[in-house]
């Protein structure tokens, strides 16, 4: 079952996509070209995991591949839905994207093992974990100025059922105005599966119906400009879009600043650590 989640006359409503039309749970069609998506869940929290993907790791030359994954939570406020714009802050040059694939769970989930971590998960969602890396000397590795403003964490527009889904056989791709950026498979590529994940956040945090995990980004993850229009794709989920516009208010000169560190460097453009050094002076 693919469901979506729009908003009709004020009110959200569930359909099923149908080509060029949805199909409402009230019997009514909505044409597809003209839907006001809404986010297919509510989390009471998200969670994103680090790298996950061998080709982002081998990326940032890392000496060793990470034997467990890192996580960082996303406030609620962060989420928004497909075609819902992305807004830069004035004073930043490095939003990036991050396409993924969103794991929603289904019922609570506390101590799983995990061969049994699966069974939890309601179902599958599209997200895109973006994150504005001239705030990556704040927060101390929180990562909440980074990734976690409004409208961050678009999802959908589709659920997809747990069932219909092979959690191991998922290939993800990301879009720049038309042009491939990025690509995974889940079964290739993951070093961490989303069962391993589930089962290792588990042990020590309750995961709720409607939480989101947020699996981790394939390689090439990289800053955009306002205007430019980012796709991302899972075979059999579907495709989640934005664009990215300017934010139009002005951020009061209190707290950290945006600033280009070395960190800023080898995180948004995956250059190596000692040359970011050296294009900053910190070296």
């Amino acid at each position: 079952m693919r469901r979506v989640r729009i908003e009709v006359e004020g009110r959200p409503l569930w359909g099923i996509p149908e080509g060029e039309a949805i199909e409402l749970e009230d019997g009514r069609t909505v044409r597809e070209a003209e839907a006001r998506y809404l986010p297919p869940v509510e989390p009471s929290k998200i969670l994103a995991t680090h790298l996950t993907y061998r080709g982002r790791a081998e990326e940032y030359r890392m000496e060793r591949l990470p034997s467990v994954p890192s996580y960082f939570l996303k406030p609620p406020s962060s989420v928004s839905a497909h075609r819902s714009p992305v807004a830069r802050p004035p004073g930043c040059r490095f939003l990036n994207y991050e396409g993924e694939i969103a794991v929603v769970i289904g019922e609570r989930c506390l101590g799983t093992s995990l061969h049994e971590a699966l069974r939890y998960i309601r179902g599958y969602t599209i997200a895109n974990d973006w994150g504005v890396h001239d705030f990556r000397h704040a927060d101390r590795g929180s990562m909440l100025r980074v990734k976690g403003q409004d409208g961050f964490c678009p999802l959908g527009p589709v659920l997809v059922d747990a069932e219909d889904v092979d959690p191991d056989d998922l290939t993800i791709r990301t879009y720049l105005n038309g042009q491939i950026v990025q690509e995974g498979h889940t079964g290739r590529d993951l070093l961490f599966s989303f069962a391993y994940q589930i089962a290792d956040l588990s042990r020590l945090i309750a995961l709720e119906p409607g939480d989101v995990l947020l699996t981790g980004t394939p390689a090439n993850s990289r800053p955009v400009e306002p205007g430019d229009v980012v796709v991302v794709e899972v075979d059999g989920i579907g495709r989640l879009e934005n664009t990215v516009v300017e934010l139009e208010r002005e951020l009061e000169t209190i707290g950290e600043q945006p600033a280009v560190t070395a960190n800023t460097l080898h995180v948004a453009l995956a250059i190596p650590e000692d040359e970011a050094e050296r294009r900053t002076g910190a070296a």
